[in-house]
């Protein structure tokens, strides 16, 4: 029996056009050359879009060179035409200046593709940091029919009996060749052993973190986010991603339905409760601003702060990503938190059912590795938002910090939550590198690292480079973290509690413009405040003076993104293209 989709397809405007036989002549003639019939394009089946991010270059991406042929069966089983097609590459590891550039670039071009190209409906293939969030913001702008498909975590790393998490290990390992416990081939091998196989990074980094979020926001099948790369499970999740994107083709399920600010509060929800990335919060912001939600700054602490960190997994806790998936995976999580009614389980997902109906029966496994509601790793685990005399909005990762982190600086009696500090001032990370163990800056455990310089506009692009490392006699004396500030980010794997993502950033003229090496800086927890104590009148005075410099442009890009890029309080998106929603609903017109 011939099927009848809700909405015409999209692509007989190109392929099926009476009135104009000849641009369909010219539409159906090049397909030829690779051996597509006429017949399949023209017969009334959906073609789904595969938008390739895997590529020799993106390595954590890699394993979809793979899936995609897993993408085609389900589709062609479902009863859809399969088209592969690459999208700009994102690799955090090895992008300069930053893969931070990357998410809007690639954005622009996916919107480009979907908007322009015969395609009724697409596979978002995820993975590394920022693929998830550039290819949710296009197929939200767009408006089709659209899911995403994880390529899934590497396997656990194991370094003499210890496991080893990708990215954490490297900000441990640098620790402790600061302090001499190892030397640099000790430290190449542990970072090479945290890396066993194909996939993103183990540990609830920005990549584990994000694909968690597109399964809270439920635009992918239910266990997608978790299961490892290597994995037989992660084929079989890629034929049944195929199968289902001809389903919301024919059902005109279109991530305008499933991309409420219901589903939003559901994603910051889960960042907490899996100890995520503090990139969560511009990428959440960013997706949300395109699909015209208002995710405001009070939300992180109205819906996210007060939850329990429930998943122990690096860097947060102990596990890795194996554990994780065969623990229950992110569909337990959600189970915990529907249970506990902290989770709107009510919010519609891309397998056309709820959140709720798809997390049925799926308590979790193990209970060592995703903990009861009731008893949790940590309590109150969100993101505290914090505002003062140098930013209007920063964050803190609370749920990584440690035991002697708080004892040292947030235990003094009667001012609990509340420290002081000597700043010390980096103009980015070069300037850092340079200068941490110089002597003249009298580094001690009563000083505050800040680096600026490192937001969108001043890196360009925003570096990951707050998670400052103190210097080594430091170190040698046993002290792993001083408090940061930064108007940068920091990795998801990095187990650093920085104050970051500040906005608005120095190279815009905020606070951490005039800040000088020396002044003392108030950090209170408890009100969320950050402040220089240092007096208006001086104040004055140094904003007066040039602010500092950041590095030229050294690529049209990077000129183009400086003049349009926004702050990572809204997102860091491109302002201009917010207006452009739902552009589906208006064909491109001919090309000839």
């Amino acid at each position: 029996m011939s099927r009848i989709p809700v909405r015409p397809f999209r692509s007989r405007e190109w392929f099926a056009a009476p009135e104009r036989s000849d641009m369909t002549a010219l539409y159906l003639e090049r397909f030829m050359n690779y051996g597509i019939t006429p017949d399949e394009l023209r017969c009334g089946k959906p073609i789904v879009g595969i938008a390739q991010s895997g590529s020799d270059i993106t390595p954590c991406n890699r394993i979809h060179v793979e899936l995609a042929s897993r993408i085609r069966d389900g589709i062609r089983d479902a009863g859809g035409i399969p088209m592969e097609f690459p999208v700009h590459p994102i690799f955090e590891n090895c992008r300069r200046p930053t893969a931070a550039l990357d998410r809007n670039l690639a954005f622009l071009g996916l919107v480009e593709i979907l908007n322009g190209y015969p395609i009724d409906s697409v596979v978002l293939t995820t993975g590394c940091d920022k693929t998830t969030p550039a290819g949710i913001m296009a197929a939200s702008t767009v408006d089709i029919p659209a899911i995403t498909l994880s390529g899934g975590p590497m396997l656990d790393g194991w370094h003499e009996g210890e496991r080893v998490g990708s990215g954490t290990v490297i900000w441990r390992s640098r620790r402790m060749l600061g302090a001499g416990e190892i030397d640099e081939e000790e430290f190449l091998r542990r970072a090479a052993d945290s890396a066993p196989s194909a996939g993103h990074c183990n540990t609830m980094g920005t990549a584990s973190t994000m694909n968690a979020v597109a399964e809270a926001l439920g635009l992918c099948l239910p266990g997608n986010a978790a299961i490892p790369a290597p994995y037989r499970e992660r084929g079989q999740m890629a034929y049944e991603t195929g199968r289902r994107a001809v389903e919301i083709a024919y059902e005109d399920l279109r991530p305008s339905r499933i991309l409420t600010r219901t589903a939003f509060l559901n994603a910051i929800r889960i960042v907490t409760a899996i100890g995520g990335s503090s990139n969560a919060q511009p990428h959440i912001v960013a997706m949300a601003r395109h699909a015209g939600v208002d995710i405001s700054t009070e939300d992180w602490m109205a819906h996210g702060y007060d939850l329990p960190l429930l998943v122990d997994m690096q860097p947060a806790g102990r596990y890795l990503s194996e554990s994780f998936h065969r623990a229950g995976g992110v569909p337990a999580v959600i189970w915990e938190l529907i249970r506990a009614g902290r989770f709107d389980g009510e919010a519609l997902t891309v397998t056309g059912r709820s959140q709720a109906e798809n997390v049925a029966g799926r308590e979790a496994r193990d209970r060592d590795v995703i903990r009861p509601f009731e008893s949790p790793l940590r309590e109150r685990a969100g993101f505290l938002v914090l505002r003062g005399n140098l930013f209007d909005f920063a964050i803190m990762k609370t749920s990584v910090i440690s035991d002697g982190f708080r004892e040292r600086y947030l235990c003094v009696p009667g001012r609990e939550g509340v420290f002081e500090g000597r700043a010390i001032v980096f103009d980015g990370s070069d300037d850092y590198h340079h200068r941490i163990n110089d002597p003249a800056l009298e580094i001690d455990e009563d000083c505050i690292l800040v680096i600026r310089g490192a937001g969108p506009i001043g890196w360009p692009g925003s570096a990951e480079v707050v998670n400052m490392q103190p210097p080594d006699h430091l170190l040698r004396r046993g002290i792993q973290n001083l408090p940061t500030i930064g108007d940068g980010r920091q990795s998801g794997t990095s187990d650093s509690p920085s104050i970051l993502n500040a906005s608005p950033e120095s190279a815009v003229g905020s606070g951490l413009s005039w800040l000088r090496t020396g002044d003392i800086i108030r950090i209170d927890l408890n009100k969320g405040r950050c402040d220089a104590l240092v007096d208006e009148a001086e104040i004055a005075h140094r904003r007066a003076e040039p602010r500092p410099p950041v590095p030229a442009n050294a690529t049209p890009w990077e000129e183009i993104y400086r003049e349009k890029v926004g702050q990572l309080a809204d997102g860091a998106v491109i302002e201009a293209a917010l207006k452009y929603r739902r552009t589906s609903e208006k064909t491109p017109r001919h090309n000839h």
